[in-house]
């Protein structure tokens, strides 16, 4: 079952974590969300740092036309984009967490982002969602 935090909309899947992956890219891809970039935490950790963790994955999540739309009415927003969306495992679970836009577009304090902001989350949330039932 989806849950929130003070922002993001998370879920735990029984998705084995490459599956997940997989899964959050073609639910984004239905909400009409591209991913704009990925990183693979894991193996930067291990290449720069040496370390071995979990696996875990930032996927960078974008709906041009709102994009465009929040950055015309709020120039300096590119800041905050994309929206991510992480894939990891802990504990022996995948995890998926996306960042709620609502919370996130509330600091910058323009009105004119309230719309935006609901549609992306609503497009997010359907993703939690779906990788919930997976």
């Amino acid at each position: 079952m989806p849950t929130a935090t003070s922002y993001t909309l998370s879920t735990t899947t029984s998705l084995p974590f490459a599956e997940a992956v997989e899964r959050v890219r073609a639910e984004l891809n239905t909400e009409g969300l591209g991913v704009l970039c990925e990183i693979d935490v894991q193996a930067t950790l291990r290449e720069k740092l040496g370390v071995e963790t979990e696996p875990y994955r930032i996927l960078g999540a974008c709906n041009p036309p709102l994009a465009h739309r929040a950055l015309d009415a709020e120039p300096d927003l590119g800041t905050l984009l994309p929206c991510n969306v992480v894939i990891y495992q802990a504990g022996g679970e995948t995890h998926v967490s996306a960042i709620d836009p609502e919370k996130m577009l509330s600091i910058v304090e323009n009105g004119d982002l309230a719309p935006v902001a609901r549609q992306v989350r609503e497009k997010l949330g359907a993703v939690i969602e779906r990788v919930t039932q997976a």
